[in-house]
């Protein structure tokens, strides 16, 4: 995920942005989901934007959700779930070619991510995040045994 900032007095912003909608200031989100037009912050609280996002919890919840990925960590279960620490259990074992398949049906799936409830495109995310992370551990296996 990267983040940006425009100073609307000196770059004009064009296309469907909306800049101050919602208040100040205009949180938006890019990915395979929104298109180049991107999409708002969906506000979870009824505080500032400012005061939401200062909030450390719910400002890794949007990296999570909207960047589709975790900070949970297939090597050592840190930042895991009982739901992600099952997820990873049942692919830790798959060889690399199932777990690229999963990835790129995961990665499809990803179009329509406007279509779901948060919580399962956070779900989805999460999964992609961890299958990246078991694709590379994987791949890093292959090569130390060549």
């Amino acid at each position: 995920m990267v983040f940006g900032d425009i100073n609307l007095s000196e770059q004009q912003i064009r296309g469907n942005y909306n800049p101050g909608a919602g208040g100040w200031p205009t949180i938006r989100y890019f990915n395979a989901a929104t298109g180049y037009d991107g999409a708002p912050y969906p506000k979870k609280t009824d505080k500032a934007m400012c005061d939401e996002l200062g909030d450390d919890t719910y400002m890794t919840s949007y990296v999570e959700e909207q960047g589709w990925t975790t900070l949970c960590s297939v090597a050592d279960g840190s930042n895991c779930s009982e739901k992600q620490v099952d997820f990873i259990g049942k692919w830790k074992v798959k060889g690399v070619p199932e777990v690229e398949a999963q990835l790129k049906r995961l990665r499809g799936m990803t179009k329509d991510a406007k279509s779901l409830k948060p919580e399962l495109a956070a779900w989805l995310g999460q999964r992609i995040g961890i299958l990246i992370q078991l694709q590379q551990a994987g791949e890093a296996t292959v090569k130390e045994e060549l």
